[in-house]
């Protein structure tokens, strides 16, 4: 059984048991967290797919950890004019492990 899921501007393909790093989301290290953004669900009963979403369908995930990515440098440079900025950023992610996938 597999679903696809949308979170974070992004979609993914979770099947239980899955490691999952996704956009950060709120919550603790060892809490659960309730994915309602299905798209689709295919299992015993088939395939369902959404329109946009699938009713009554979640996705259920342990939180494994919460941090940041690697940084990653800005650089803007306009030759002859003496302009120069640099920028750093870190995205903040959350690893997750899906415990279940229910469908109504």
């Amino acid at each position: 059984m597999y679903a696809i899921i949308e979170t974070g501007g992004k979609q993914y393909r979770v099947e239980t048991g899955a490691l999952l790093q996704v956009e950060s989301l709120p919550g603790e290290v060892g809490g659960t967290i309730e994915l309602n953004h299905v798209r689709l669900v295919h299992g015993d009963k088939g395939l369902a797919v959404g329109q946009p979403l699938v009713n009554g369908a979640s996705v259920k995930a342990e939180i494994v950890s919460q941090g940041r990515t690697r940084s990653i440098t800005i650089f803007k440079k306009q030759r002859r004019k003496n302009y120069r900025r640099t920028n750093g950023h870190r995205q903040g992610f959350t690893k997750l492990r899906i415990t279940g996938i229910e469908t109504a």
